[in-house]
């Protein structure tokens, strides 16, 4: 299937370049989340005429995601979850508790956004966590989970 993107994709390429993806990965990724569209001729066209438009509402996103990390420069984010004598957690804590506890301290961070490279915190103590803010921006984060009393 070859799609055009419409949006800077990681591992893929960059607005308006045309590349071919297996059909799985472009129906049910880039095209619902209006990531890409199908390089028909019809749609080439149509991009071209908007190609300013993107590569603005780019820029945009991009700006906004580099204030984010900005803010978030020396964020550390303290979890209080119930835990074991031996330091292990009752159950673990995932993407959707780490993005709902940077919303309660005053950034908006979306589940999605939100890297856990060793699946989910089931310990105690100090994790690094990355959130990925834009295809270019990922910000390190240090999580300090403790034990409710």
């Amino acid at each position: 299937m070859e799609v055009i993107l419409l949006q800077k994709v990681a591992n893929l390429g960059n607005i308006g370049d045309r590349v071919k993806v297996r059909s799985g990965y472009g129906r049910n990724f880039l095209l619902p989340q209006g990531k890409a569209t199908l390089a028909t001729a019809d749609n080439i066209a149509r991009f071209e005429a908007r190609r300013v438009e993107f590569e603005r509402l780019s820029r945009e996103q991009l700006v906004s995601a580099q204030d984010r990390a900005a803010a978030m420069k020396d964020f550390k984010l303290t979890i209080a979850a119930k835990a074991g004598t031996e330091g292990k957690l009752f159950g673990s804590i995932g993407t959707s508790d780490i993005a709902e506890a940077c919303s309660r301290t005053g950034f908006n961070v979306q589940r999605s956004e939100v890297r856990l490279p060793g699946g989910p915190l089931r310990t105690v103590g100090e994790h690094l966590v990355s959130l990925h803010l834009h295809a270019d921006i990922d910000v390190p984060v240090t999580v300090t989970i403790v034990a409710e009393e």
